[in-house]
C-alpha cells in the first residue's frame, strides 16, 4: 500500500537507500514501443548523485537494468521491471541517526507508524527511491512524444530568495541543460551555484522552486470529479521527497485577482480552433485540460539532513543534539527537476491512455 501510483499506467516503486537496489515494476505499456537502458540511463543520469559539485557526492552510477516486459528492444505489452543496484552506501555514517532523530525527516513519523525504520540512509524515505519513477518516467515521455507529440519540460525557478527570469513558452532543453543548477537563466544559474556552495560550506541547505511545463497537450484529459487533471498532478508532484507547496496556473496569485482580470476568455485563431487569450487556468478547466500549454509549480523544502548542530530527542525520548553525517545534497532541486518531469509524464501518459479509452472519439 502506498507504494503504487496510476490507473491504466501503473507503477510500483521498491527498495531502500542503503539496501541491495531500488526499482520499479510498470504495468500497462502499449507493447511494441521500442525503448532501452540506454533511453532510461539518459533520465538516470539527470537524477543521479555526484553529478556536480552542488550535489552529494555519493558515488552511484545507477546503471539501469530492465529484467522483464522487453524483447528485442520492443516491449512486450507485459509487466516491465526496472532495477538500479546500490553501489556505494556508507550506513556507518547513519549509526548516530539510528538512536536521534533528524528535525523535519522522517525518522520520528516512520517509527511513530510503524514502530521500526531502516535508519540507513533514510532507508524507504530516501530520495533515492525516485529512481524508480525516473526510470518509468523516461518510459510515459516516449510514450506522450511518440502517440501524442507532448513535450514535459522542467527547470530550477528560484533558489531561496534568487528568481530566474524566465519565458516558458520558449524555453529550451539545452537552456536548461547548459548549467549544473538546471536553471535557463544562466545568470541567475551562476548567483544559484554560489549560494548553494555557500550553505554547503556552512553545513546548511536551502530549497525553491521548480517550474514544469507541459507543451502540445490535447483537449479532454482528466476524469472529474475526484480524478481532474490538476488533483492527479498535485499529489504526483506532492508525493516527491522535500515538497512542501504546489500551484498551477495562477496558483495563489489568482486569489488577488478579480473574476474579470483573472478569466481567460475565448477567440477562434486562423485555424478554427477555440484557444483563450491567457492561461490563468494553466491549461487546465473543471479538471479537464483545455488545449493549452500546462504550467504549474512546486516548492521544495530545504535538505532535512545538515551537518550543522540542532537539537533533537532520542527513539527514547532523552534530549540531545545532532550533527548530522552522511552524503546530501545542499539543495535537492538541481536533482529534483527529473523527479517532477518523471511525475508529470507518469500522470498525462495514465490520462492519455484513460481518454482513449472512454472519450467519445478514438481520432
Amino acid at each position: 500500500m502506498g507504494n503504487t501510483f496510476g490507473h491504466l499506467f501503473r507503477i510500483t516503486t521498491f527498495g531502500e537507500s542503503h539496501g541491495g537496489g531500488v526499482g520499479v515494476v510498470i504495468d500497462g505499456c502499449p507493447p511494441q514501443l521500442e525503448i532501452s537502458e540506454a533511453e532510461i540511463q539518459l533520465e538516470l543520469d539527470r537524477r543521479r548523485p555526484g553529478q556536480s559539485k552542488i550535489t552529494t557526492p555519493r558515488k552511484e552510477s545507477d546503471t539501469c537494468e530492465i529484467i522483464s516486459g522487453v524483447f528485442q528492444g520492443k516491449t512486450l505489452g507485459t509487466t516491465i521491471a526496472i532495477l538500479v543496484r546500490n553501489k556505494d552506501a556508507r550506513s556507518q555514517d547513519y549509526d548516530e541517526m539510528a538512536v536521534k532523530y533528524r528535525p523535519s525527516h522522517a525518522d520520528a513519523t516512520y517509527d511513530a507508524k510503524y514502530g521500526i525504520r531502516n535508519w540507513q540512509g533514510g532507508g524507504r524515505s530516501s530520495a533515492r527511491e525516485t529512481i524508480g519513477r525516473v526510470a518509468a518516467g523516461a518510459i510515459a515521455k516516449k510514450i506522450l512524444r511518440q502517440v501524442a507529440g507532448i513535450e514535459i519540460i522542467g527547470y530550477v525557478r528560484r533558489i531561496k530568495d534568487l528568481e530566474a527570469v524566465v519565458e516558458p513558452n520558449t524555453v529550451t532543453v539545452n537552456q536548461i541543460e547548459n548549467n549544473i543548477v538546471r536553471c535557463p537563466d544562466s545568470l541567475m544559474a551562476e548567483q544559484m551555484v554560489e549560494l548553494i556552495e555557500k550553505v554547503r560550506r556552512e553545513g546548511n541547505s536551502v530549497g525553491g522552486v521548480i517550474e514544469c511545463f507541459v507543451r502540445n497537450v490535447p483537449r479532454g484529459l482528466g476524469s472529474p470529479v475526484f480524478d481532474k487533471l490538476e488533483a492527479d498532478l498535485a499529489k504526483a508532484v506532492m508525493s516527491l521527497p522535500a515538497t512542501k507547496g504546489f500551484e498551477i496556473g495562477s496558483g495563489f496569485a489568482g486569489t488577488l485577482l478579480t473574476g474579470s482580470e483573472h478569466n481567460d476568455e475565448f477567440y477562434i485563431d486562423s485555424q478554427g480552433e477555440i484557444c483563450t487569450r491567457t492561461n490563468n487556468s494553466g491549461g487546465i478547466q473543471g479538471g479537464i485540460s483545455n488545449g493549452e500549454n500546462i504550467m504549474m509549480k512546486a516548492a521544495f523544502k530545504p535538505t532535512a539532513t545538515i551537518r550543522k548542530e540542532q537539537q533533537t530527542v532520542t527513539c527514547q525520548g532523552e534530549e540531545t543534539l545532532l550533527a548530522a553525517k552522511g552524503r546530501h545534497d545542499p539543495c535537492v532541486l538541481p536533482r529534483a527537476v527529473p523527479m517532477v518531469e518523471a511525475m508529470v509524464a507518469l500522470v498525462f501518459c495514465d490520462h492519455f491512455l484513460r481518454h482513449k479509452s472512454q472519450c467519445h472519439t478514438l481520432s
